[in-house]
């Protein structure tokens, strides 16, 4: 499934992390891939261990927090700290695939990714290019979405950022292991949940209730925790 999450971050909050953002230290995005995204990763990254990466990751860690329907999407059971990148002056990534395992800054501790996410720092008219490129079963999937907007997709789907040939793409990425490892699962929870909601609208019934308890029943049953 690849979901768009509108207003995951404020307009306040982008301009925010936009000015926090042209200010901060960037270095070369190939130091932090293997040799394989070396050779068709060109950008600049914030470094992750850095206290600008940290501060405004936070933030957007606690919006989530906040956001019922990336919960009810992700079904997060850990996340990655938020990463930082920007791509100009026909910087790009070409198709590439993300690790299936990540490490956690201070943890022993590793993490699966079930999901890939993209948040977009700035609006689509300042820049050309730089559509995030999702393939799937169905096809390729081009994405540029507006500034506060996130885009939810499995990391086992190939990807890539077409060159940038005027102006900045800035945006955040992270990954999530979910609850539920198996997409379709996921995806099939996430489609229940949005009927249940959609219901409860109208009042609360016996109806309602009878699937609230199916959806919960099928994550007891599916859920890795």
């Amino acid at each position: 499934m690849i979901l768009h999450i509108p207003d995951v971050l404020t307009k306040t909050q982008v301009q925010q992390f936009y000015q926090t953002l042209e200010q901060a230290d960037w270095v070369d995005g190939r130091n932090t891939v293997g040799d394989q995204g070396a050779k068709v990763k060109r950008n600049l990254q914030l470094p992750e261990h850095g206290e600008v990466a940290q501060q405004l990751g936070k933030i957007i860690l606690e919006q989530l927090n906040n956001n019922p329907y990336f919960f009810a999407a992700a079904l997060p059971l850990r996340i990655v700290p938020p990463l930082f990148n920007r791509y100009e002056g026909g910087g790009e990534y070409g198709f590439h695939v993300d690790g299936a395992v990540r490490g956690f800054h201070q943890s022993p501790n590793l993490l699966r990714t079930d999901l890939s996410c993209t948040i977009f720092l700035n609006e689509p008219d300042d820049y050309e290019g730089g559509e995030l490129i999702i393939q799937d079963l169905y096809g390729e999937h081009e994405v540029k979405l507006p500034a506060g907007d996130m885009v939810l997709y499995p990391s086992t789907s190939i990807h890539k950022v077409t060159p940038v040939t005027q102006g900045k793409r800035v945006c955040s990425f992270f990954w999530v292991q979910s609850m539920i490892r198996d997409d379709i699962k996921r995806t099939s929870l996430f489609e229940l949940d949005q009927v249940i909601t959609r219901m409860r609208t109208k009042g609360e019934s016996e109806d309602t209730l009878a699937l609230a308890n199916h959806y919960h029943n099928l994550l007891r049953m599916w859920s890795e925790i």
